[in-house]
């Protein structure tokens, strides 16, 4: 799979805030007073983002840890950037090249 969107650099924008309770963690954008439920491993994968793993990075650990096919994993990764993207939980910008 070769998506320019796995190489990029995604940022969590000032106007969201993430909290973490026993079974799930939530994100709400300041913005818009919305309210959006992230299960572990959305949140597991949002927190690597936000440390500056590009999605390439963060869907090889997963399918390395769980065994799942990476392309499935990558396409995971891709469906949820792209989801958070549309709620304004995160911004994509390009990586520098170098």
């Amino acid at each position: 799979m070769d998506d320019p969107l796995l190489r990029a650099r995604v940022a969590i924008p000032e106007h969201v805030v993430r909290r973490r309770f026993a079974e799930e963690s939530i994100a709400l954008n300041l913005r818009t007073g919305q309210y959006h439920g992230l299960n572990a491993t959305a949140d597991e994968i949002l927190d690597a983002l936000a440390a500056g793993a590009a999605p390439e990075q963060v869907a090889r650990a997963i399918a390395e840890r769980t065994g799942a096919p990476p392309g499935r994993v990558s396409e995971d990764v891709l469906g949820l950037l792209r989801a958070l993207a549309e709620r304004e939980l995160v911004e994509i910008h390009e990586r520098d090249a170098g």
